[in-house]
């Protein structure tokens, strides 16, 4: 079953559903790892105009969040160019690149042993943001790699739409006074029921 790592809810887990296969999936990792690239970024940026430095990474922070298929043709261009320099941003982005080849894999095994080889490097990366989610994962191993003991089957990802799309609902129905709106919002949105037909319409 897929899990979040809190671990009280963990313990919980393990208590009551003893025979249950933890598995941390990809959705977790890939947040995580975003994140540090976006703070490498932007803690490069702020260091290059500090030293007056041609502002390179101005409007460049999808460029390395988004996957490769998924830019646009603006966006594409400006990684290009970026990948042409020595900097922090690039190497955060490479380490992140590398990382996905690992989904790729079918082997319990060799999963782990690509998974070992990236953590050195990027213990080695010297970007504190890397590092601090690459000791997450160390400690967290056994968790990912049960997704490749699982074939693969189950992920979190529907679960995390599903959550996203209810707080965006709930929180442009801000303002409603009663539990029975917002669950009416939520049926609306979630299950795309059709609009009462109202009895003005405003031009």
């Amino acid at each position: 079953m897929p899990c979040t790592r809190w671990q009280p809810y963990l313990k919980v887990i393990a208590k009551k559903a003893s025979q249950a296969l933890h598995i941390l999936d990809r959705f977790h990792i890939v947040a995580k790892l975003n994140k540090a690239i976006d703070e490498v970024r932007a803690a490069e940026a702020k260091e290059l105009s500090a030293n007056g430095y041609e502002p390179a990474l101005k409007h460049s922070r999808w460029c390395f969040l988004k996957r490769p298929e998924n830019l646009t043709d603006k966006q594409g261009a400006k990684l290009s160019d970026l990948m042409q320099y020595s900097l922090k941003s690039v190497r955060a982005y490479l380490l992140n690149e590398s990382f996905q080849a690992l989904w790729e894999y079918k082997s319990h095994h060799w999963a782990g042993v690509f998974l070992d080889g990236w953590l050195k490097r990027a213990m080695r990366s010297r970007l504190d943001p890397i590092k601090k989610v690459a000791r997450s994962i160390r400690v967290h191993r056994r968790l990912i790699l049960n997704w490749f003991a699982a074939k693969k089957e189950f992920n979190s990802g529907i679960v995390e739409g599903l959550n996203y799309r209810i707080k965006l609902t709930i929180r442009k129905a801000y303002g409603f006074r009663t539990l029975q709106a917002a669950e009416i919002a939520l049926y609306h949105n979630l299950g795309r029921l059709p609009e009462p037909k109202l009895a003005h319409e405003f031009c």
